[in-house]
């Protein structure tokens, strides 16, 4: 019989100084105590054990030369967690914030992510220290050309297969595929997020955006609600923002709120027009750190220094970067009477914000279930390079909206109390858990 606090005590022993990695375990070791106690078998497997230790990481030294001929030195990271149901896969993060901590936090939750998806995929993340923002392209160039030359060593299309996340975007993949294929000779399925032009997928620079709304408007129509006519307040402004934007209005409902270092706009009349979104995507693929100007070209308000979540809505989605959305943040929702809170950014609330809209009886929704659209389409893009097809932006939407569905109803089934009420974060928890411990099990793992 496992006892949580013995768990948890040793985990931290384990992982001195790594707060994400320990705040993602011990909500998901809440949720699934129970469900491991009552089934001796995945104790006599160790599987918590063995769910919360990397199969492997690869930590190496990336050096490249700046534009003025000086040597620079990053640390990259390859965080293997677990391929019990499939290769690894998880994106590549470039960011001066980037630990190992946070990439095993990453890591962790992604393992349970893909297996919400119904898509054999297991669960890795990896990156940098290094951050592209104010880089030219030629320093970006260098820095991704060295990055690989050592990653690929421990990649491939049936082995781990990395995309993009925060500062890796559609020109970083460009380049790190270039160096694959210039020292691997091949054309392979190796990375997701590639461009259209060399094996990349329709609809995957807008799918976590997509998928998060897919996945609220299932939580609505739960509760026999439409998306049209509700308020919608989103963090950041970059690639999940934007395809967010799009979607929630082509479901009827409003976008008012977007947000970036500086501040939040507040757009009384609905960041939901082609103009709108257009500008969204230049600050997503500028260097562009602010949201100020927006405000400006489209009349809308700004208020500085401060986080969106003041503004009364329907639906909050923190949108950016995890632990965003804090416990002040989450009363502030809730006397303004939000309805629903859909985490799109990995781990974007705090715990004890969780803990407060499940206490007020808010329809919360997880990032590991919510933000699943992104590595779904991954997925998909996976498909289509192994059968050397390439699928319409309609088939592929049609396959994402599917597999959202699928995802809340595992979160049902598993986290429908009898109250009624819907604990979504255990029931992703268990329904990610139990097919990745089941076939652990099944394997002799």
């Amino acid at each position: 019989m496992y006892s949580l606090d013995a768990l948890m005590e040793e985990l931290e022993r384990r992982n001195p100084a790594q707060p994400e990695f320990i705040q993602a375990v011990r909500e998901v070791l809440e949720s699934v105590i129970d469900v491991v106690n009552d089934n001796p078998v995945y104790e006599k497997h160790r599987i918590l054990e063995r769910m919360t230790e990397p199969d492997r990481i690869y930590s190496f030294r990336v050096e490249w030369e700046d534009d003025e001929g000086n040597l620079q030195v990053n640390r990259g990271y390859r965080v293997q967690f677990n391929n019990a149901i499939g290769p690894y896969k998880g994106g590549l993060r470039f960011h001066s914030s980037v630990t190992l901590g946070s990439l095993k936090f990453l890591g962790f939750e992604q393992t349970l992510k893909n297996s919400l998806t119904t898509l054999p995929m297991g669960g890795g993340k990896g990156g940098s220290d290094f951050n592209p923002r104010g880089k030219s392209d030629a320093e970006i160039l260098r820095f991704c050309r060295s990055f690989m030359t050592e990653l690929q060593k421990y990649i491939g299309p049936d082995t781990d297969v990395p995309a993009g996340d925060i500062g890796v975007g559609a020109r970083e993949i460009g380049f790190l595929y270039g160096q694959y294929k210039r020292i691997r000779g091949e054309n392979t399925g190796v990375l997701t997020g590639k461009g259209l032009g060399y094996g990349g997928s329709l609809v995957r620079p807008e799918a976590t955006g997509y998928g998060t709304m897919y996945f609220a408007k299932a939580m609505l129509e739960a509760k026999g609600e439409s998306m049209k006519g509700k308020t919608v307040s989103l963090s950041g402004f970059g690639n999940v923002a934007w395809g967010a934007a799009v979607k929630a209005t082509q479901l009827g409902a409003k976008v008012v709120t977007i947000s970036g270092p500086d501040g939040y706009i507040y757009d009384k009349d609905g960041v939901g027009t082609p103009e709108k979104w257009a500008y969204m995507n230049n600050l997503r693929t500028s260097n562009n750190d602010v949201v100020a100007p927006y405000a400006k070209k489209f009349g809308a308000q700004f208020v500085a220094g401060k986080k969106p979540w003041e503004v009364p809505v329907d639906l909050a989605f923190p949108c950016a970067i995890q632990n965003e959305l804090n416990l002040e943040d989450a009363k502030t929702l809730v006397t303004n009477g939000v309805k629903y809170v859909i985490e799109t950014s990995n781990m974007g609330c705090t715990a004890d914000a969780v803990t407060y809209f499940i206490h007020s009886r808010i329809p919360f929704a997880p990032g590991k279930a919510a933000n699943a659209g992104g590595v779904a389409v991954s997925g998909l893009e996976m498909s289509q390079n192994a059968m050397h097809l390439s699928w319409s932006a309609e088939e592929v939407d049609e396959k994402l909206y599917s597999i959202m569905v699928k995802i809340h109803q595992a979160c049902i089934a598993e986290g429908k109390q009898a109250d009624g009420y819907v604990n979504y974060v255990k029931g992703a928890n268990i329904a990610g858990f139990k097919k990745v411990a089941d076939t652990m099990v099944q394997l002799g793992y």
